[in-house]
């Protein structure tokens, strides 16, 4: 078969063994590299270089165009585990203003305050039931805590639980719930006027909150341990917005669970949920954020959990439009027989660049010395001086590469440089040895050193390499039909994840999906069409996983990673995050509900969709009477004609697949930062 390279269209072989239209198409490596040592590319890291090869429909042309010129132009909508899209619905509660107090009535307040507390008299019913239990002198003292404020221990003590919570209510009853009274260790009461946190405000507070048909906490109901609530943000990614609120809140991250992260350079919608705080505190940050803004407040006993959603839905803008090698067919039916393909066959389930790094060193280069335990040559690779890097660090990794000076490179190295700066300043402090480098363990524990999720990042795309790889000799091999001894998900068996504190580290709503088990299909289900090709499987090398049945599908596992000094079944390493327990990923997506449109327009910058935000202000101006975008009341803009043209493509995708790999397959173009999909990947 003829080298070719994706989505080049001049005549291409079919490969005997491939069926269901699922032509085989390959693009030539850039570098061929000299005595089996690769040569960086000026171009940087390309699809071939990760395992991404195919098309499922390499004989519809495709179509170049800018993606995510503006933020406008990627919308993601998470969807729960209801199917439910989520959407800003609103922007939170006005909560009354108070009125402002000056000075003078403050005091003068303050002032009746202290006169009532002083006039006040317990009824001598209520008096003569204290003094029999507690004694005449400590309800004395009860009662000049009533009155100044201060605190006091009964003498006695009561070891009955019933008669201490009678006591409790006779207290609060007597003196109007000013009172607070807890329980010791020695079973006396501490008894002290109440304040803002007491049980007693609360209650108070939550009949201050009820809206206008007695509902508390502004008509969201009793409040319960969490708040769940949803984040519509703009060019920040999921982790960064969490930063900023519990900044702003002052409180710990941890607070904030979420289902899935989402990509930064867009703007999406999706569910948080958040522990210890008030539903007024998570309101007034709507004063502070930019941004973002937050709404759809509902209370629930549970949090969210990284899983806990069926995929996202995406509005996708693709400016700039051109055809190119079309032989004269035109967009609109290149689109239909591309979505008609999508529908039907659906699109190779690849790991996307994202998963690689933007470096023109891939990410699974690094995790593959990691597993090799390689730590010098892991920890050179991260540092080394490359084409594609972040320009203000080249300085710094020169200077490494000429000195190997910990210290001196620490200094030059740009703080944005997280990796490099936790390995740097690790060696710092570990003394060099005669060859005036150090030690592998000083390397090892400097590797250590980088923050968790950004070191398991590295072997995880040494994963997602494989993968890709073998995903794409299985359908060169054996086309779009499952075979026997593929592998499908087991529904009889489930079991929990090994790597249960496993973190999500990557962009564009990677939520691995939960940890369950697969077989083989047999040659009777074969037989008898029992399973489609979107049930097909294949692992992640891994010590926890089975790998297919097939011989010629599972020697590619053993002949790819042989060629790295590996062996797929031997995945567990001594260190731990490090031992890999592997999953499993549906070799095709199809996406559901999709659809596009045609759009022509003129300025560069004008605006094609609108958001849910947008969308949101311009229907509430409109219900109340006031100024409003017409414009801006549906999802599409109308259209204004001009001579460029641009397509938005609307589709839902399950967890864990990428949004640019479908594009690729409809647009038949390299996702890759040097690619022809102009800024498709994360930045």
């Amino acid at each position: 078969m003829s080298e070719l390279t994706v989505g080049d269209k001049r005549p291409q072989e079919e490969d005997n063994n491939v069926s269901d239209s699922a032509v085989v198409t390959k693009r030539a490596k850039p570098d061929g590299g000299v005595n089996g040592e690769k040569i960086e590319s000026e171009a940087g890291l390309r699809e071939p270089d990760v395992g991404i090869t195919l098309y499922l429909s390499p004989e519809i042309p495709g179509f170049t165009g800018q993606i995510k010129q503006r933020y406008t132009d990627f919308l993601v909508n998470e969807i729960t585990k209801d199917d439910e899209v989520v959407h800003l619905t609103d922007k939170g509660f006005n909560m009354p203003k108070k009125p402002q107090k000056t000075a003078e009535e403050k005091q003068k307040e303050h002032e009746e305050e202290i006169a009532k507390r002083n006039e006040f008299v317990v009824e001598p019913e209520l008096r003569k039931q204290l003094v029999d239990i507690l004694g005449e002198d400590d309800v004395v003292k009860i009662e000049e805590v009533f009155k100044t404020a201060q605190k006091m221990e009964t003498v006695k003590s009561f070891d009955d639980k019933s008669e201490r919570t009678n006591i409790h209510i006779l207290l609060r009853k007597a003196f109007n719930n000013e009172l607070e009274s807890v329980t010791t260790d020695e079973n006396t009461f501490k008894i002290a006027r109440n304040n803002k946190k007491s049980r007693v405000n609360k209650q108070l507070l939550a009949e201050q909150t009820k809206d206008a048909n007695g509902i508390e906490n502004w008509g969201y109901g009793p409040a319960k341990e969490f708040i769940h609530f949803t984040l519509h943000k703009e060019n920040k990614d999921t982790m960064q917005a969490v930063n900023i609120i519990c900044k702003l809140l002052r409180m710990p991250t941890r607070i904030i669970r979420y289902a899935g992260t989402k990509d930064r350079r867009g703007v999406t919608a999706q569910r948080l949920s958040i522990t210890n705080i008030s539903i007024d505190r998570l309101n007034a940050l709507n004063r502070t954020l930019k941004g973002m803004i937050i709404g759809g407040y509902k209370f629930d006993d549970k949090s969210l959990n990284l899983g806990d959603l069926n995929g996202n839905e995406f509005t996708i803008t693709v400016r700039d439009v051109d055809l190119k090698d079309s032989n004269g067919i035109p967009l609109s039916k290149i689109l239909e027989s591309s979505c008609e393909s999508l529908k039907t066959n659906g699109f190779i389930n690849y790991f996307g660049m994202q998963r690689f790094g933007t470096f023109s060193i891939s990410t699974h280069e690094i995790g593959k010395e990691l597993l090799l335990e390689n730590w010098k040559k892991a920890a050179n690779l991260i540092l080394s001086d490359q084409t594609n890097v972040l320009p203000k660090s080249k300085e710094a990794r020169k200077y490494w590469e000429e000195t190997k000076d910990a210290e001196g490179t620490l200094k030059l190295m740009p703080r944005d440089c997280m990796a490099e700066n936790a390995i740097l300043y690790a060696l710092s402090s570990q003394k060099k040895e005669e060859d005036n480098d150090y030690s592998d363990n000083a390397y090892y524990l400097a590797i250590m050193k980088i923050p968790r999720n950004l070191r398991t990042m590295y072997v995880h795309a040494y994963q997602s390499f494989i993968w890709n790889s073998v995903a794409s000799k299985r359908i060169e091999l054996f086309g779009l039909k499952p075979v026997e001894g593929d592998l499908v998900i087991d529904g009889s068996s489930r079991a929990e994840s090994k790597l249960e504190d496993e973190e999500v580290d990557f962009d564009e709503d990677l939520c691995e999906a939960q940890y369950i088990r697969a077989r083989p299909i047999t040659k009777e289900e074969i037989s008898a069409n029992k399973f489609k090709m979107t049930d097909v499987v294949l692992p992640t090398p891994g010590f926890d996983v089975v790998y297919p049945q097939n011989e010629e599908l599972s020697r590619i596992y053993v002949d790819l990673m042989a060629k790295d000094g590996m062996n797929p079944n031997e995945m567990k390493r001594r260190v731990r995050d490090f031992s890999l327990a592997g999953s499993y990923r549906n070799v095709v997506q199809v996406p559901e509900g999709l659809e596009y449109k045609i759009v022509k327009y003129s300025d560069a910058t004008q605006q094609l969709v609108n958001t849910d935000l947008e969308m949101l202000n311009s229907k509430r101006a409109k219900d109340n009477g006031q100024k409003y975008m017409k414009d801006k009341l549906e999802r599409y803009v109308p259209e204004k004609s001009g001579d460029k043209t641009a397509v938005i493509i609307k589709f839902k995708l399950g967890v864990s697949a990428y949004a640019t790999m479908a594009l690729r397959e409809l647009m038949k173009l390299e996702t890759s930062r040097r690619g022809d999909m102009c800024n498709v990947t994360v930045e």
